[in-house]
């Protein structure tokens, strides 16, 4: 199902970046930066909320906001929740793993075609060690990690939506379909998601009729170092699609020489930490594919051996 957008906008955002992120190949562009995974709190819930609450408030200083929409990894979304309890604003949670961030546009897209609404707030927020022990292990557990598993970005993201004409344009949105192709790995969640992503893709352009090259940048997120490679192989045998001005968050995110981060990154903060820093500020790109994807799965699917379904949702960015 694709959707056209006529007057939704990208009014404002902020991106703030922890550990890995405020030192690698995106840091210049951030609007705050922290050192460590604590940031002088006592537990790193702790820290995602401070950083959380500080994205939403720097961007609620400047603008007028009717509504927020928040993402995370947590359990019934506490970072979320914690930090618009505090915020006091109209608030919806919405979770759909890493697709987060594509389904919050949707939905706050759609949200703006009411006349009563004018401004929506979309915010993310993942931490890496808060992630790892909520879908696997503690780091200080030690277990050793997988050479196809991912690194979990340590970030916040707040973007807004307004119907305030700006140049940065929603055009069309394709919302995806859940995937199961048998994979029970939590850590493969590339192999995951790759399906998913590849269908979405075929849809939109389908639905569009549109072609890759009408794209200056086609984003996934976050596939990883091998999800990518999936990918790339399953639109061209499946779909017949020959990938051109494409490139995965995951494997763009961090410094590539560094061997602690794996197959890439991975996280809801992900795809739009790398989308609002490097990409709306390089002029070079008018026209962008935003493929953001999900591994739908919690611990309790993954110790009873059930397959991981998949998930991707597509938007569409113009700059006019």
């Amino acid at each position: 199902m694709t959707i056209k957008f006529d007057n939704i906008y990208i009014k404002d955002s902020v991106v703030g970046g922890g550990p890995f992120i405020k030192d690698g190949p995106i840091a210049k562009y951030l609007d705050f930066k922290y050192d460590d995974f604590l940031d002088g709190e006592k537990t790193y819930e702790d820290c995602e909320i401070k950083e959380l609450e500080r994205t939403i408030n720097i961007i609620k200083d400047r603008n007028n906001i009717d509504l927020v929409i928040s993402s995370d990894l947590s359990n019934q979304l506490m970072i979320s929740n914690v930090v618009n309890k505090r915020i006091g604003l109209p608030y919806l949670g919405l979770y759909n793993a890493c697709a987060s961030f594509t389904e919050e546009i949707i939905v706050g897209s759609s949200l703006l075609k009411n006349r009563n609404i004018k401004n929506v707030l979309i915010t993310t927020s993942s931490h890496n060690l808060t992630s790892e022990r909520n879908f696997r292990y503690p780091t200080e557990y030690g277990s050793l990690k997988k050479e196809y598993q991912t690194f979990t970005v340590t970030s916040q993201t707040g973007m807004l939506l307004s119907k305030e004409k700006t140049d940065l344009k929603i055009e069309y949105c394709t919302i995806g379909r859940v995937m199961d192709y048998g994979i029970k790995d939590s850590n493969d969640m590339g192999s995951v998601m790759a399906p998913a992503c590849a269908y979405t893709l075929y849809e939109h352009l389908k639905d569009t009729n549109r072609r890759i090259d009408d794209y200056d940048l086609i984003l996934t997120g976050d596939l990883g170092k091998y999800g990518k490679e999936i990918f790339k192989e399953l639109v061209k045998e499946e779909y017949g699609i020959k990938l051109k001005n494409y490139d995965d968050t995951a494997c763009i995110i961090y410094n590539k020489e560094d061997k602690r981060v794996l197959a890439g990154g991975s996280g809801i903060s992900c795809m739009p930490t790398y989308f609002l820093t490097k990409v709306i500020k390089d002029n070079k790109y008018k026209k962008i594919l935003l493929l953001a994807t999900g591994a739908l799965f919690n611990t309790t699917l993954v110790n009873q051996k059930k397959a991981i379904p998949g998930i991707c949702h597509a938007v569409s960015v113009v700059k006019e």
